[in-house]
């Protein structure tokens, strides 16, 4: 199989060859590796590789839902046994991990044969991926830009065509902000819907783990991998009584839907051709046959001010959880600047203070979950802008500049972290410069299936798979 012939599949399509004696896992895995040989020193998406592994797990003909189809993991938060989990920083760079997590030993009984792991900022801190342990990943699309963070080398790899799908995380936007900017379909689940397990929550359960996909279909079989709920789960979702695989297939029904062009978590006003795109995608909605109404949902400061605490105290924490294991305290010299400057004001939160934020987290869930007794969906912009471009934030340290562009690049994606609901990106729009759009789509927890039938509903109403960055 030819890298061209390899990219025309999703990841099901890809299992799908393998089962009908096709192609063989083996194959795929050298078409992956000669389209990542061909394209990563452009993009630098991939910053580890394990191709002997795979090699020998691909020759092992593995069984599985996803049984041979080539995978990438995410170098955050997802434990394989034996490679190092680098977290974006260099002070993590030689901790070899003893044993899998509970996802990747999920993915494995998949059959998906994992090569790599992908470029993420430093602890994931960043909605760009730009550390200084590997360097910037680039969007395939333009590469002057960012393919967003922290899931950005995961995106850019899917984008450039080296895997159909991969790994990400999300702790406040990190899987949307690099699909919209990559044009991929981004979904965050809901809190408790995929376990961190053997470690704690991230971020107090603001963190969830799932994947990058160019389909719909591939981001609800994915889904079905990795849903079951790991014994002592602190938050806990019950897997469908069906496949979300099965459910995708099914119409939604006629939704309530709202829209709203607002900027949640910025003073500043979204790009206009962000609020054209919102507005397009409502207007698909209703020639669907949906309800559509324009209505803000509720935010404030207070809530913004509250997942701060949890993400500053979270940081702090496994910082000194590090600290700990080796017996001797972070220096500032080890970590980045916007780390070190993260660590201290975690340390700084009293536990009082951090108690408050989390009756406010809990609270914002219960005035969402208010907010959609009125309607079932809620379009949003994905981002307050296309994607940015190499530099826009790091370039600034960690002064007033940096958080204003920060939120004006990302204002709408931490709100769902913090009430704990799903949340798609769907790439329905492109900028007049080429640069895709995403669009959000949010519901209520536990109502992956909506979204995932939704999303299948405007796929096929407005495809996107063909429309490819030529890289």
């Amino acid at each position: 199989m030819t890298p061209d012939e390899y990219r025309k599949h999703d990841a099901i399509g890809l299992a799908e060859l393998v089962a009908r004696g096709e192609v063989t896992a083996a194959e795929l895995l050298e078409a992956a590796i000669a389209r990542m040989e061909a394209v990563n020193g452009q993009v630098n998406a991939v910053v580890q590789q394990y191709l002997d592994y795979a090699r020998a797990v691909a020759g092992a003909a593995p069984a599985g839902a996803l049984g041979g189809v080539p995978f990438l993991l995410k170098d955050l938060g997802a434990l394989m046994e034996g490679t190092v989990t680098t977290a974006g920083s260099r002070l993590m760079a030689e901790l070899v991990q003893p044993a899998d997590s509970a996802i990747v030993a999920a993915y494995k009984r998949a059959g998906l044969v994992i090569f790599g792991k992908t470029n993420t900022p430093e602890f994931g801190l960043m909605p760009v991926t730009e550390p200084e342990l590997f360097g910037p990943s680039r969007n395939p699309w333009d590469l002057s830009r960012t393919p967003g963070g922290s899931s950005g080398g995961a995106s850019a790899a899917v984008a450039a065509g080296i895997v159909p799908a991969a790994h990400a995380s999300d702790g406040g936007g990190s899987i949307r902000t690099p699909a919209s900017t990559c044009g991929l379909v981004g979904l965050k689940p809901s809190r408790g819907r995929v376990s961190f397990a053997p470690n704690g929550e991230g971020w107090g359960g603001l963190s969830v783990q799932h994947a990058v996909t160019r389909s719909v279909r591939d981001c609800a079989a994915l889904l079905d991998i990795v849903c079951q709920p790991q014994p002592g789960g602190p938050y806990f979702l019950s897997p469908p009584t069906e496949t979300y695989q099965a459910l995708a297939k099914r119409a939604p029904g006629k939704l309530s839907i709202a829209f709203s062009t607002a900027a949640l978590a910025s003073p500043h006003p979204i790009d206009p051709e962000c609020a054209e795109a919102v507005r397009a995608a409502a207007r698909l909605c209703e020639s669907l046959g949906h309800m559509v109404e324009e209505a803000d949902p509720p935010y404030s400061a207070e809530v913004g001010t509250a997942g701060g605490y949890c993400t500053g105290a979270g940081t702090a924490a496994g910082l000194d959880t590090e600290a700990a294991r080796r017996g001797r305290p972070i220096e500032p010299g080890e970590v980045e600047p916007l780390t070190w400057a993260m660590y201290q004001r975690g340390k700084a939160i009293a536990g009082t203070d951090y108690v408050r934020g989390l009756s406010t987290v809990h609270a914002y869930g219960r005035q969402m979950a208010a907010f959609h007794q009125r309607f079932d969906v809620l379009i949003m912009s994905t981002l307050g802008s296309p994607a940015i471009p190499i530099g826009h934030l790091t370039e600034t340290g960690r002064g007033e500049d940096y958080a204003e562009r920060l939120f004006a690049f990302m204002p709408n994606t931490q709100a769902f972290n913090i009430s704990g609901q799903p949340a798609i990106t769907l790439p329905l729009a492109w900028s007049k410069s080429g640069l895709p759009i995403g669009i959000q789509f949010v519901a209520p927890i536990g109502a992956e299936a909506v979204l995932l039938q939704l999303a299948a509903q405007l796929e096929q109403a407005q495809p996107w798979f063909d429309r490819v960055a030529a890289l």
